[in-house]
C-alpha cells in the first residue's frame, strides 16, 4: 500500500488555507482584526455579513473566553450543507478555551472538525464541517 505523499501548504496564503474565493458567501461572528476583515472582504465579490441572517459557505467565529463557546452551535445551524465553519480561538499551553474544549463544543453542535491551520501568534484556527451523513437531512434548513 502506497502512502499519500503529505501536501505542501506552506506557499499558500491564510485565505487560501481558510477556502476563500471570491463568490463565497462569508459570515463573521465574534470581534475580528480590522486588518483581517478588511483583507477578507478584499477578496470576496459581496462583503462579509457580521450577522447571522441566513446560510453561509463560510463562518468564521472568534472565541477569546468559555462563554463564547455557546456561539457554535448558533453558527453552525447557519452553514450551508457543505459550508465551512472556521473557530479562531487561543492556542498554546493554558489556553482558554482550551482546543479540547472547543472540539467539544463544535461535536456537541453535530459537527466534525477536519482541519486545523495557524491564524496568528496568539489563534489557531480550527474548521468544523456538517458531517456528509447528515448534508441532505431535512433538520438543516434555517427558520
Amino acid at each position: 500500500m502506497n502512502a499519500q505523499p503529505e501536501r505542501d501548504y506552506s506557499g499558500r496564503s491564510l485565505f487560501e488555507k481558510l477556502g476563500v474565493v471570491a463568490q463565497a458567501h462569508v459570515a463573521l461572528v465574534g470581534r475580528h482584526e480590522t486588518s483581517f476583515t478588511v483583507a477578507l472582504n478584499a477578496r470576496l465579490a459581496k462583503a462579509a455579513s457580521e450577522a447571522l441572517r441566513t446560510r453561509y459557505d463560510l463562518i468564521f467565529l472568534r472565541v477569546d473566553a468559555p462563554s463564547d463557546l455557546i456561539r457554535i452551535a448558533r453558527a453552525s445551524a447557519h452553514l450551508k450543507p457543505a459550508g465551512a465553519l472556521w473557530i479562531f480561538h487561543p492556542k498554546g499551553p493554558g489556553a482558554s478555551p482550551s482546543d479540547a474544549e472547543v472540539r467539544s463544543s463544535g461535536i456537541a453542535a453535530g459537527l466534525v472538525d477536519n482541519k486545523i491551520s495557524a491564524y496568528s501568534d496568539s489563534h489557531t484556527a480550527t474548521r468544523f464541517v456538517i458531517p456528509i451523513v447528515r448534508r441532505s437531512l431535512p433538520e438543516l434548513s434555517v427558520s
